[in-house]
């Protein structure tokens, strides 16, 4: 799915917000992580995952095409760890709100 596909079944489940209003919110909540991020804070979405930053140390690494040895400079990078809904759902489990009936 990309942006435009969640702004339009957000705002097909939604009729009271315009297309113009669901697409302010996803861009504030997308902008927010990534503020959030560069601030080296953590986001978590409860039963989706975690968002966070991992610190990448300086190292030497490889030219693959040349195999000549590269000086590769220490980085910031984002991780991503799935929460225990949406593994168990991508693994086959049930664990929505529908398990009662």
């Amino acid at each position: 799915m990309i942006r435009s596909e969640l702004i339009q079944k957000i705002a097909d489940e939604n009729p009271h917000l315009t297309q113009r209003h669901v697409e302010r919110i996803v861009n504030t909540v997308f902008e927010e992580v990534i503020s959030a991020l560069s601030r080296g804070d953590r986001v978590e979405l409860r039963g989706f995952g975690a968002f966070s930053v991992k610190e990448r140390d300086a190292r030497v690494g490889r030219n693959p095409r040349t195999g000549e040895a590269v000086e590769v400079e220490e980085k910031r990078v984002p991780f991503f760890k799935t929460g225990k809904l949406l593994r168990d759902r991508l693994n086959g489990y049930d664990t929505g709100p529908d398990d009662d009936e």
